[in-house]
């Protein structure tokens, strides 16, 4: 079958940063669900697990963890999906990625697709959404229901995948007061599109920013662009005994010390954690993802794709890369057919 992967780990710029391969056909087995991928999205996990270091592949690595396509097979264990039914999910990153013809998932962490989109809008959502449902409705306790609206939540890279996603759960489920950040026109209007009530500028001091919108302190922050930049920033601008959530993983030490006094929360997601570690709770990510559906389906959540790129092949997926490293992207990045 058809993929996209790599031997060594290059410079984007690379001609074998990612290449066209013909690799076996995998096999479903136990719970597994074997996948025609129809549409794959990009996401800043694929760049960097491509990051140039020494090590040398004997077998292709094969990235992707936006998937959405339909059941081929399912391992004798199954039992949530059958075959002809169409899925997405974001999958693992212990195993191969979706960027092949033909990909396994466990199906405790595939959702089915929502109908009322296409392949390629279905394959924007599922890594972002996981993402930002699991910061903001487990790592920091809001409210689906609505018990907890008029709150202030504070979106740090409101036009992002992520930030993306989250303004929408924020705003249209949870019901609170949404203030993303953004750095350009364009992406301002993302944010308001998607229905921020307020913007600010992340590249600027953010403490006189909310002040002046007669907000100087919110209830939960969630970070979802560089947390070494933003966090000498947290202590002075979330409320007491607030919660903050970082998607961004720091490069160096930080100081926790400053959040003691308003006894505020501070957690770490990663939507790897459930699959990478078989946690008793994985297949909350099969739940959440069909309650995402269902949000599409009554046009509560949408999707968030940005910018096409054609068929699913290494020239695209460079690309998309590209641009990704580049740091610019509003929304979400999409291939679609081998």
């Amino acid at each position: 079958m058809k993929a996209v992967g790599l031997y060594r780990y290059l410079p984007i710029e690379d001609p074998e940063s990612l290449l066209d391969l013909e690799v076996e056909t995998p096999q479903a087995a136990g719970r597994d669900l074997l996948v025609e991928v129809k549409a794959v999205a990009v996401n800043p996990v694929d760049y960097k697990m491509r990051a140039p270091k020494p090590q040398v592949e004997s077998a292709p690595k094969i990235l992707g963890w936006d998937v959405a396509g339909v059941v081929k097979a399912v391992g004798p264990d199954a039992t949530l999906f059958k075959p002809g039914d169409a899925v997405y999910y974001a999958g693992s990153r212990t195993r191969p990625g979706g960027n092949s013809e033909l990909h396994l998932v466990d199906e405790r962490i595939a959702g089915r697709k929502p109908r009322s989109l296409r392949f390629a809008e279905a394959a924007a959502l599922p890594l972002t959404t996981l993402t930002a449902w699991e910061a903001l409705f487990d790592r920091m306790g809001v409210s689906k229901t609505g018990a907890h609206a008029g709150r202030t939540v504070l979106v740090i890279g409101g036009a992002g995948g992520v930030g993306s996603i989250a303004i929408q759960l924020a705003k249209r489920v949870a019901r609170l007061r949404v203030i993303a950040t953004a750095s350009r026109p364009e992406s301002s209007a993302w944010a308001r599109d998607l229905g921020a009530d307020e913007v600010v500028d992340h590249t600027k001091d953010l403490a006189p920013q909310l002040a002046a919108l007669a907000q100087p302190d919110v209830d939960y922050i969630l970070c979802c662009n560089s947390t070494d930049a933003h966090f000498p920033a947290f202590a002075g601008i979330i409320a007491p005994q607030g919660k903050i959530c970082s998607i961004v993983a720091t490069q160096k030490p930080v100081d926790l010390a400053p959040l003691m006094q308003k006894s505020v929360t501070f957690a770490w997601e990663l939507m790897f954690t459930r699959p990478t570690f078989q946690t008793p709770d994985m297949q909350l990510q099969h739940q959440i993802l069909d309650e995402a559906a269902a949000l599409v389906e009554q046009d509560t959540l949408k999707t968030t794709v940005a910018t096409r790129l054609g068929p699913i092949n290494a020239a695209n997926l460079k690309q998309a890369h590209a641009q990704l490293e580049g740091g610019h992207v509003v929304g979400k990045i999409v291939l679609e057919g081998f």
